[in-house]
């Protein structure tokens, strides 16, 4: 991908998470990976319950990590 490409999607959400939350999304995507087989708003409700993530950014990176399973 050259730089000129533009991110579609939710991996557009991953710098600003990055940024706001101070853990590469690797580090999401493994707690993700640990919480086992979970719908999408249960993922959701875990990032935000127990991680303190804005609704928007887990939910991207839920729906990333869904897409990649």
């Amino acid at each position: 991908m050259t730089t000129s490409e533009e991110i579609l999607g939710p991996a557009s959400y991953f710098p600003s998470i990055e940024k706001k939350y101070g853990q590469p999304i690797e580090h999401w995507l493994q707690i993700l990976r640990s919480a086992g087989e979970l719908k999408h708003m249960e993922l959701v409700r875990l990032l935000k319950t127990e991680h303190k993530l804005g609704h928007g950014h887990a939910n991207a990176l839920v729906a990333h990590y869904l897409a990649k399973r």
